[in-house]
């Protein structure tokens, strides 16, 4: 190393620096606008559902009266949106799928006050990055249409074409370019209804507009111009509009309108509950829990009542930008809204006579009198009569000091009523006396060692303590192990009904039953499509002792779709394990001796008898330590 020049620290510092620079290029690199693009669409468009959402209000925006859903192999394929609105210039044909494209922000401050979904644009390029798209478009004054082809967000094709006035936007194989993304997509039925969801919230807030929902080419629904409460009838079922009163109040914080259901129709699992702000569908906890002590006191623990709630206010004071979906939102004032919100459905409650309360819009709750205003007002008085004395039989009463009752009365009852003079009997403590101070057991509750409590427990004496069953959770497990053997035996436990039940259901809940039919008539349920969203139950399992069809149908389904959270659980045991949760839970009578002791049988027959399907404790014991404590 002779002959090497030192060199100073600042020029050592320098050297360094340039090794660095040289060694370690540039992390920081501007991304390819293509896979930009498929990172905002993972934003907006989650699953099919999402793009049918935004090409439905991108119609509706362009004044369509007229709307066709046309979907594929739950939107995988395809999803096509037809409507007669207002068509597209070429320009703004090709425009819209740009990104930042849009038709209601010109500047920052338009963030504050949007009113609309937006003509076109916006999601438009979102969807094009992740699909195969083709766009047909034509103004009412143009004469050819303009198709556009896109591929991943490469335009393929543009050119002009014949169609009719309006636009039609078909959205072929979501997500061929993100394998990851299509394949995390759920079963075919789930996300279906997703898309039934979807469209269901669109046409809830514009009833004035038709709409027609195909689904592998079969029309699933029609729904024509109409009231809101008709729309909702021909969404969830004709007797719909029965349960529900109207809600409306004006101040000038917020214009409230809608429905709200009774509380005698409140379901154990989430009905149909719907927010909607300046006609926009919205995910809103802090409202909903408005509602619900609204409806404390009026429905039982665990129920959920149905709502259809429209609000209207000053977009400047509502801020829909939160999230990439807009359905959650933040309002200036939430809780002078929430104390509005309760108050409202208070009101509507009162003025149907559902809760004692004031009643609020009849006229003339109050009768007034006129009055000449030349009368002469009179004083009241109030005459007493100083010579009676109660204790006095020359006032009238006989007898010396005890009140003596009329004449036309029962004397025997009256001098039991008001003897004021007659001995109190002494206590009784004998032994009769304390054997009928103690209930006696029914005979029926009595079963060699076991005996009822509660209409809920069985409690039986053991060699180390006193034993308990829970009688709900102990069919429930026996219940589901039934239903599992029929199923693998392929022979289904069912029983006729004396008269077929119909049953109407949601197009949701219709869709997916025709997907699981197969697997529900496996477990006794007979059951045949018949008609749109219709049903005939021609027979029940056999433990479906006197329960209602519609209601054991749309508990089975709500629970299967809870339960499809659950990994581990295949479509035949998630079926087997709601069904038989809610055929144990709808049971409640007293057991007869000989039913608990072939109860108690069947429990202790089963693979687990511990622990109920859905994790619940079906026993215990109370050791005899524990009894004596008790008594220390």
């Amino acid at each position: 190393m002779l002959g090497r020049k030192k060199l100073s620290p600042k020029q050592n510092k320098s050297l360094t620096l340039q090794v660095i620079s040289f060694s370690m290029p540039d992390i920081i690199k501007l991304l390819p606008d293509n896979v930009a693009n498929q990172i905002a669409a993972g934003e907006v468009i989650q699953r099919p559902a999402s793009a049918v959402k935004e090409l439905l209000e991108n119609a509706i925006d362009a004044g369509a009266a007229d709307i066709q859903l046309i979907i594929k192999d739950a939107g995988k394929t395809l999803i096509q949106v037809v409507d007669d609105g207002a068509g597209m210039s070429e320009t703004d044909a090709r425009l819209c799928f740009e990104r930042h494209a849009t038709s209601k922000i010109k500047d920052a401050h338009d963030l504050f006050s949007i009113s609309t979904f937006g003509f076109r644009g916006e999601a438009l390029a979102s969807i094009a990055a992740i699909a195969q798209l083709e766009m047909k478009t034509r103004r009412e004054e143009d004469e050819l249409a303009t198709l556009i082809v896109i591929e991943g967000s490469d335009v393929k094709q543009q050119t002009s074409c014949s169609a009719q006035k309006g636009t039609s936007i078909s959205v072929k194989n979501l997500f061929f370019n993100v394998p990851a993304r299509r394949n995390f997509l759920k079963a075919e039925a789930t996300e279906t209804s997703y898309i039934i969801e979807e469209f269901n919230r669109v046409a809830l807030v514009y009833p004035d507009i038709s709409f027609s929902f195909y689904n592998n080419n079969k029309l699933v629904t029609r729904l024509d111009r109409s009231t809101l409460r008709q729309r909702i009838n021909s969404i969830f079922g004709a007797s719909y509009g029965e349960r529900l009163i109207p809600v409306d109040e004006k101040t000038t914080v917020v214009n409230i309108a809608g429905f709200i259901g009774k509380p005698e129709f409140a379901r154990k699992t989430r009905g149909e509950q719907y927010f909607f702000v300046n006609n926009r569908f919205i995910k809103h906890p802090y409202l909903h829990h408005a509602i619900d002590k609204a409806y404390a006191e009026l429905i039982p623990e665990h129920t959920f009542p149905s709502y259809f709630i429209y609000m209207t206010v000053d977009p400047a004071k509502l801020d829909v930008n939160i999230h990439p979906t807009k359905t959650e939102v933040k309002f200036q004032d939430e809780k002078t809204l929430y104390g509005i919100m309760k108050a409202a459905i208070r009101k509507s409650f009162g003025s149907f006579s559902i809760t004692p309360s004031i009643d609020f819009d009849v006229d003339g709750a109050f009768d007034f009198t006129n009055m000449d205003e030349n009368r002469q007002i009179k004083i009241p008085t109030v005459k007493i009569n100083p010579d009676y004395n109660p204790f006095n039989s020359s006032t009238g009463n006989q007898g010396s000091g005890a009140y003596t009752p009329p004449k036309d009365k029962n004397l025997q009852n009256w001098e039991k009523l008001y003897n004021l003079e007659a001995e109190l009997p002494e206590a009784d403590i004998s032994a009769n006396r304390i054997e009928k101070l103690v209930p006696e057991l029914p005979e029926e509750t009595l079963c060699a060692s076991f005996f009822m409590f509660s209409k809920k427990y069985m409690i039986t004496p053991v060699k180390s303590g006193l034993m308990f069953i829970d009688i709900a959770n102990a069919r429930e497990r026996i219940g589901y192990e039934k239903l599992m053997k029929s199923i693998e035996n392929n022979h289904p436990l069912s029983q006729r009904l004396l008269f077929p039940q119909t049953i109407v259901l949601n197009p949701s809940d219709a869709e997916l039953i025709n997907d699981i039919l197969k697997d529900i008539r496996l477990l006794g349920i007979e059951v045949e499509p018949f008609g749109q969203n219709t049903f005939v139950v021609n027979g029940l399992p056999t433990d479906a002792e006197n329960q209602d069809a519609k209601d054991l149908i749309e508990h089975l389904l709500e629970s299967f779709k809870k339960n499809q959270l659950d990994t581990r659980l295949d479509k035949k045991m998630n079926l087997a394990r709601s069904l038989a949760k809610n055929m144990a839970q709808k049971f409640s009578r007293a057991l007869s001796a000989e039913e608990m002791q072939s109860l108690a049988g069947e429990l202790f027959s089963c693979a687990m008898p511990e622990t109920s399907p859905s994790g619940r404790k079906v026993m215990f014991v109370m050791a005899m330590d524990e009894i004596e404590k008790r008594f220390k």
